[in-house]
């Protein structure tokens, strides 16, 4: 069929002097190669898996295809050039449009359409992409030959220029084409996430009752068929069986959800917040200069953890330095936890300790057994920047609660602040 087309309009385009209908020879002359590239491409692609291509060999259809499409786009762009000189007036032109040339468009419109819907229809029944781009390169020779058709239509009734706009349609309709193929089959090489399919995926992993914790997954497409990679976790206590069989559910759910998938799945421990947490926490701490770290949040949001911290660091640091020691935390974090998709930090300065050096006062002494109504077993006095600090340790009885303790406390504290001012701070520790 293809040598028949070729045939056909290129000849009647020279006898006729019509470029639209050599332009559309040059378009199918480009099939003859395709329908090899096609049929080499699917010979390939229907191989088994082997020891060197344990996925087999799905992607040289993909191949194949984007070869096509570049063919496709070089064959435009030489007809557009060849459009413009004779529209500018560098090349003459006379386009006879006698009844036979409308004959053999004619012609090959009804081959054009025949070969469009046939190679779709096989397309769609094997989800070859090589077919399906066989049926694109067809189906714009037959767009391509209707612009043809209305480009001699035009020269007849007196508009000669029309053939060679003609011509840059089906330049311009080819070269869009090409790209649309171009684009979709780079995707696929280049291994792109298939969107549709990694929801329907995740939207059917979400339904497994008992629920299954998802920790990754990835997709991947070649020749129609998709391959998924997941990562589910289980209590750290399932037996193997368990882990099993919660494996063998997604593998079910997914072949549900997207018929003929290659699915490999990972089932390891479970990760408990308690445990994502106290290694985040451990990580921060490593990075020089942070004194403390508290308010440690993690949150799970559309299958990704997030983190986020207050971060204490030396007050007397600049921003730009305390911005650098954030960024360390976050990495670090990341680093030690690679389950956390984003962590956030809040930095906040902390004040360093006051140097501090222990005094004697009886009076202070004094009014602190006063306050406790007993002498403490242990007391301490130091002189800081912002006064007096008492250290006291109380005995109690060992049968005294914690709520009990912890007044007597507060109790002594209170007492003692009222009957000395001075005193800028008061700890009270209490034992048995």
């Amino acid at each position: 069929a293809a040598a028949v087309l070729v045939a056909l309009k290129l000849g009647s385009g020279l006898a006729s002097g019509s470029l639209g209908l050599v332009s559309e020879a040059l378009h199918s002359g480009t099939d003859l190669v395709a329908a090899l590239l096609t049929f080499f491409a699917i010979g390939v692609a229907g191989r088994p898996a082997d020891r060197g291509h344990q996925y087999g060999h799905g992607k040289a259809e993909h191949l194949a295809a984007l070869g096509e499409a570049t063919v496709l786009a070089l064959v435009s762009l030489a007809v557009a050039a060849l459009a413009v000189t004779r529209l500018v007036g560098v090349a003459e032109h006379a386009v006879d449009t006698d009844w036979w040339v409308f004959v053999v468009v004619g012609l090959v419109l009804a081959i054009d359409l025949a070969r469009t819907v046939v190679s779709l229809r096989t397309a769609r029944r094997y989800r070859s992409e090589a077919l399906r781009s066989n049926a694109l390169h067809f189906g714009s020779d037959f767009a391509g030959t209707l612009a043809v058709l209305a480009g001699l239509v035009a020269a007849k009734a007196g508009f000669p220029e029309g053939d060679s706009v003609a011509a840059l349609f089906v330049a311009a309709l080819v070269l869009t084409a090409a790209a649309r193929l171009i684009r979709r089959n780079v995707d696929v090489l280049m291994d792109r996430a298939p969107a549709d399919a990694e929801q329907a995926a995740r939207a059917a992993i979400a339904g497994i009752e008992p629920p299954v914790q998802l920790e990754r997954l990835r997709l991947r497409q070649a020749a129609g068929r998709t391959f998924a990679d997941a990562v589910i976790s289980v209590p750290p206590g399932a037996a193997v069986g368990q882990g099993h069989a919660a494996a063998d559910q997604v593998e079910d759910e997914l072949e549900r959800a997207l018929p003929g998938i290659d699915v490999v799945v990972h089932v390891e421990p479970g990760r408990g917040e308690a445990a994502v947490r106290e290694r985040a926490h451990a990580a921060a701490l490593s990075v020089p200069r942070v004194r403390e770290i508290h308010n440690l949040s993690v949150v799970s949001l559309d299958g990704q953890t997030e983190l986020s911290l207050h971060l204490k660091l030396p007050g007397d640091l600049s921003l730009v330095e305390a911005h650098e020691v954030a960024e360390q935390v976050e990495r670090e974090i990341c680093r030690a936890v690679p389950e956390i998709g984003s962590v956030q930090t809040h930095l906040e300065p902390l004040a360093e300790v006051d140097s501090g050096e222990e005094v004697e006062a009886a009076e202070i002494e004094a009014a602190v057994e006063r306050a406790a109504g007993e002498r403490p077993r242990e007391l301490r006095l130091l002189r800081t920047e912002k006064g007096v600090v008492a250290f006291l340790t109380l005995g109690l009885d060992p049968g005294s609660t914690l709520a009990e303790a912890h007044a007597r406390a507060s109790e002594v504290e209170e007492r003692l602040r009222r009957a000395r001012p001075d005193v800028a701070d008061v700890i009270v520790h209490t034992e048995p």
